[in-house]
């Protein structure tokens, strides 16, 4: 993978793309979630950089795409396109990890027509049917109540709660290394502030899988997706033994699972 920066009027944004890209392959762009950054897809990346075209960034106010000026879903949505741009691929796949997965839709909700495919990992649904009043409120108190844990010990717990093994709790605490406390703690603010500022009702038109880690414990993560899959029927596959980190803490599963999907999407031209 080739580091790459876009440059923004509010800071610049680091991505990565396959070292040896070929047009004529799909491509597929992969997502973190809240407060980590692209090294959580290394699994992702070595499963699937010989048969797709990879891009993954660290989203911007996070890992290297720091510091930015401001966080902001339309902007986001913005930079993704230019990314695509780039590299003149009209439609991708798109894999997005918890708050991967809301600015995915937050780009479809502007670019339907330039995603392919959307796999969910441990996300929640655009749609103002899953949420309750109190959901949203306790989403809009997120930074203050962060403020009140010692630093070390949130961190430590929040890597807890997304891992269930070694390797993603380790993987977790070296991706929140770089923030301080006020950084980390306005940055889950913006997030959640972020995506329900620009949740809205969502049509997606492309094919949609939905991946939930057995054991995500992480708000109320796994009743959204069974709700999701209810209203929608997307197809949820739930990994055994995995957290809300899922790709993680299981990639051989998850990997299958993602691959399953796309290889039973193909038309005779991917063959």
């Amino acid at each position: 993978m080739e580091e790459q920066i876009l440059q923004t009027d509010k800071g610049k944004v680091h991505y990565w793309c396959s070292a040896r890209w070929d047009a004529e392959r799909d491509t597929m762009f992969l997502l973190h979630g809240l407060t980590a950054d692209h090294s959580m897809f290394e699994a992702q990346i070595r499963a699937f950089e010989d048969d797709y075209n990879i891009l993954t960034w660290d989203t911007p106010a996070h890992g290297k795409s720091r510091p930015f000026a401001a966080f902001d879903f339309g902007d986001t949505s913005e930079y993704i396109r230019g990314i695509l741009d780039i590299y003149s691929v009209d439609k991708a796949i798109f894999i997005g990890q918890s708050l991967g997965g809301f600015l995915t839709q937050s780009f479809i909700k502007r670019y339907p027509d330039r995603v392919s495919r959307f796999v969910a990992l441990d996300s929640t649904p655009y749609g103002f049917v899953y949420y309750s009043r109190f959901d949203i409120w306790i989403l809009r108190q997120v930074e203050w109540m962060a403020h009140l844990y010692p630093f070390s010990l949130m961190k430590k717990a929040m890597a807890r709660q997304v891992s269930t093994t070694n390797r993603s709790y380790q993987n977790m605490m070296q991706m929140l290394e770089p923030y301080s406390k006020n950084e980390l703690c306005h940055l889950m603010g913006l997030g959640y502030a972020g995506f329900l500022d620009d949740n809205c009702e969502l049509e997606i038109s492309c094919p949609v899988l939905l991946i939930l880690g057995e054991k995500d414990r992480t708000g109320k993560v796994a009743q959204y997706n069974r709700a999701w899959t209810t209203q929608t029927g997307y197809p949820l596959k739930i990994i055994k033994g995995a957290a809300h980190n899922v790709n993680v803490d299981r990639p051989e599963e998850v990997n299958a699972c993602i691959r399953e999907f796309l290889e039973s999407l193909a038309g005779p031209e991917d063959v």
